[in-house]
């Protein structure tokens, strides 16, 4: 299997993480009758560490889609090289980076990691159309 595929299948497994990060983070705040209950009617707002785990779930699931495209035209189009292989491997590790800096705060460094996931992506979308 291509560096770009395991790059990809466990870019999935960490979207998981982001979920179950999120969904942790909502439960400890909302408690674990909110999260077990129907959940009919408005829920409070989520605060701090909770709503930064949430931000940082949809920012995850907003840029996996680009990812993902990415990544299977690269290996259906037999372009997967060196390029393809560090775009992925830079977008995954910056991903996994980027939540734990997102919930505990850290505004720039988080600023600088999604630039970084961002030109992953772009690596391999440069050798994807040359």
């Amino acid at each position: 299997m291509s560096v770009e595929l395991q790059m990809l299948g466990w870019s999935v497994v960490l979207g998981l993480v982001y979920v179950l990060v999120a969904a942790a983070f909502g439960t400890w705040q909302r408690g674990l009758r909110w999260n077990a209950g129907n959940r009919d009617g408005e829920a409070d707002p989520l605060a701090k560490y909770a709503a930064r785990a949430d931000r940082a779930n949809r920012n995850f699931l907003e840029t996996f889609a680009f990812f993902a495209a990415a990544t299977l035209a690269v290996v259906a189009m037999h372009k997967a090289g060196a390029q393809t292989a560090t775009g992925a491997q830079i977008y995954f590790w910056a991903r996994v980076a980027y939540l734990p800096v997102y919930v505990l705060g850290i505004p720039y460094l988080r600023t600088a990691i999604w630039i970084a996931s961002l030109w992953g992506i772009l690596q391999m979308l440069e050798a994807l159309l040359r």
